[in-house]
């Protein structure tokens, strides 16, 4: 088995190999997006900034976190540190701690997509990301100005114990549909991820995986 440092930096090259292939792999301001995404969840990972050296630059750090005590410090303090380290940093389902840490942008929920077409109204620049567990949900990102999706959860997942996976197959085949550059989302780890290659992905998105 694989040692965590090994395993991420495995899933790191396995997340730019998707990238190089996708079918769509570009924002909507032409840029391309990034490969690797880690969305922190410090119950689970520790002190999400240890893990940000790790993250090869132009990587995406996802603050999602909803619940913790000192959720716009930790904020500021990864905005600080992905503008130092060359990571794009976002903010989860808040737009306005997104816009007071200058962050590049935002990812919402699903039940909260409809926000961005405010928030791409008030910040044309954002990169911004929404959740979706199907293809009704991405082409509701499509039409309210998202980037890209993040669509899950392909294997199961600590996040949403018990919750019906899409696997391989299936993910595949609502990215091929897909108008929008995809992520895969929801047990990603170096092993699952070989089961992706030929997927379309535009990257991978984890949160254990960087539980170093």
């Amino acid at each position: 088995m694989e040692n965590p440092l090994t395993a991420l930096r495995t899933l790191a090259k396995q997340a730019l190999k998707l990238n190089r292939t996708a079918r769509l792999r570009r924002g909507r301001d032409g840029r391309i997006l990034p490969s690797l995404v880690m969305i922190t969840d410090t119950e689970r990972q520790g002190d999400p900034l240890a893990s940000l050296d790790l993250l090869p630059p132009g990587s995406m750090v996802i603050l999602r976190d909803y619940d913790h005590p000192d959720r716009a410090r930790l904020a500021q303090d990864l905005a600080r540190a992905c503008r130092r380290l060359g990571l794009l940093f976002l903010v989860a389902g808040s737009p306005e701690l997104a816009a007071r840490v200058r962050a590049d942008g935002i990812h919402l929920p699903e039940r909260l997509a409809h926000r961005a077409r405010d928030a791409r109204r008030r910040h044309e620049h954002w990169l911004i990301t929404v959740a979706a567990h199907g293809a009704p949900a991405i082409r509701r990102a499509r039409d309210v100005g998202a980037d890209a999706v993040l669509l899950g959860p392909v294997f199961p997942t600590r996040s949403h114990p018990g919750a019906r996976t899409l696997g391989p197959s299936r993910f595949a085949a609502i990215v091929t549909r897909a108008e929008l550059p995809v992520y895969a989302l929801g047990g990603i780890s170096a092993e699952t991820a070989r089961q992706l290659p030929l997927s379309g992905a535009v990257g991978l998105a984890a949160i254990d995986a960087f539980r170093i």
